[in-house]
């Protein structure tokens, strides 16, 4: 005699597996990791709480570091905006691609289209991709982000300083009203809903904030509220913005599968004085090559994968983003062909070894004018340089600094160390013939008139916005 089956239990059983479906659907994937890439404009190494800042509170970013790796010997690529970024997403020194210099409002060129961007490189590897911010490599469509491996993009083409500020939706002009008060937030609740919108399939979120790149500006819940001005207001709110996303990412249980970089672009620009933030111990900032222009304060964060607390002070530079997200995200057979600049720098990150290549070329308008290996940095004879009759840069003999021992680049050593001297212009030459042939320059036009830049260095030095 058939028995007959038992409803109730057929019923509870479709429902517990409804449920598990439910559940596997709505829980995120761990197979492959998110990696958010958060990038400040003109951001001081002294700007910073974990990289010695005592009167600007940054307690998001100083937390990273805390549950963190904290790079203390990191470096952008070029010291103005446009080369960093173009090296940030290919892994390839910007000399590469003929991006000598920034791209301005009148330039028509931009990233080229061969190159394959670490967006596009996860894209293809079942990635969905964003960035909100600031993007500065070519504003026409073929150059924006929606045509180099991005799937939305929000945020103003340019510096925040240029003529015909805007806010482009994908390829699209969304404002031409743009209260800069309000661009921290703007990023940071697109980030936000980027990051809840898609926690159940792997993302690639690229955050890259205007500020503190002048002018400055902060919303009015941060206004007034720092010891250092109006520059510390604007840090403070960029520390919240950083705040908010980790938020974002516990709350939908994304944390720890997470891999979260923080970084600056190049150093802070000093002829703005209390505006332009502070480059700590190091010597100089933005707009040359000594180490106050190119070492930025960087910190990694990744729950349950880096260890806390820890501290990498060896070479490491943003060259080595590209091939790391590469190599984290098993996106080998998406990346570029082309040569890499970078290394992978896994075992930096999760504590297992050290970067293998200890050398760094500081490549300024196309030239290297600097060559770092191991702890020794080299500059050959330079002419001053000036911006408006107001001296950027002064003059300097051939320059030998071990960065070790000497972080401000105080002390000349070449007549002590004549060998040591040899010994680096023979690998900057071995370097240079290895990098082989280059491009020639993108054109991408200086204003005219930069009268716009001296006045308003002027007025930041007698406290005035």
């Amino acid at each position: 005699m058939k028995r007959k089956p038992d409803i109730h239990l057929t019923y509870l059983l479709i429902l517990a597996l409804a449920t598990q479906i439910s559940h596997a659907q709505s829980t995120p994937q761990k197979g492959k990791p998110n990696i958010v890439i958060i990038l400040a404009d003109d951001l001081g190494y002294g700007d910073i709480g974990a990289f010695g800042a005592t009167d600007i509170r940054t307690p998001n970013i100083d937390n990273l570091a805390a549950k963190g790796l904290k790079l203390t010997s990191f470096y952008s690529t070029s010291p103005v905006c446009s080369p960093t970024r173009a090296a940030l997403i290919t892994g390839r020194y910007p000399k590469r691609m003929g991006i000598d210099h920034v791209f301005f409002p009148e330039s028509f060129t931009g990233i080229p289209s061969d190159e394959v961007t670490i967006a596009e490189a996860l894209k293809g590897n079942g990635y969905t991709t964003a960035i909100f911010g600031k993007w500065h490599l070519g504003h026409h469509k073929q150059f924006l982000p929606l045509q180099n491996g991005f799937d939305e993009y929000y945020g103003i083409p340019y510096s925040n300083d240029m003529q015909g500020v805007a806010y482009l939706r994908g390829n699209d002009v969304d404002s031409i009203k743009v209260n800069q008060k309000y661009t921290t937030k703007t990023y940071t609740n697109e980030a936000t809903r980027f990051i809840s919108q898609n926690k159940n399939k792997p993302f690639f979120l690229y955050v890259t904030h205007n500020m503190p790149h002048v002018p400055i500006y902060a919303s009015p819940e941060f206004e007034g509220k720092s010891k250092h001005g109006l520059y510390g207001d604007v840090i403070e709110e960029l520390d919240w913005s950083v705040g908010e996303i980790v938020k974002s990412l516990k709350a939908n249980g994304l944390e720890e599968n997470t891999l979260v970089v923080f970084t600056s672009d190049n150093g802070p620009w000093l002829i703005f004085d209390i505006e332009g933030g502070s480059a700590g111990p190091l010597r100089q900032g933005k707009g040359t090559t000594f180490e106050g222009g190119q070492r930025v304060p960087t910190v990694a964060y990744w729950p349950g994968k880096i260890k806390p607390g820890s501290v990498y002070e060896d070479l490491a530079t943003q060259l080595d983003l590209y091939p790391t997200i590469i190599s984290l995200t098993r996106s080998q057979k998406t990346q570029t062909k082309k040569p890499l600049d970078g290394e992978d720098i896994s075992p930096v990150l999760f504590g297992t070894g050290n970067r293998k290549g200890t050398e760094f070329a500081y490549y300024s308008n196309g030239i290297i004018e600097a060559f770092r290996q191991g702890d020794w940095k080299l500059r050959l004879p330079q002419a001053e340089v000036k911006l408006n009759d107001i001296t950027i840069v002064p003059a300097s003999d051939t320059l030998l600094f071990n960065l070790k021992n000497d972080i401000g680049e105080k002390n000349n050593l070449v007549k002590t160390n004549p060998e040591k001297v040899k010994e680096l212009l023979a690998a900057w030459k071995k370097y240079e013939s290895n990098i082989g042939p280059t491009p020639p320059a993108l054109v991408q036009r200086m204003p005219a008139d930069n009268s716009h830049i001296t006045k308003r260095a002027e007025r930041a030095k007698k406290g005035g916005k």
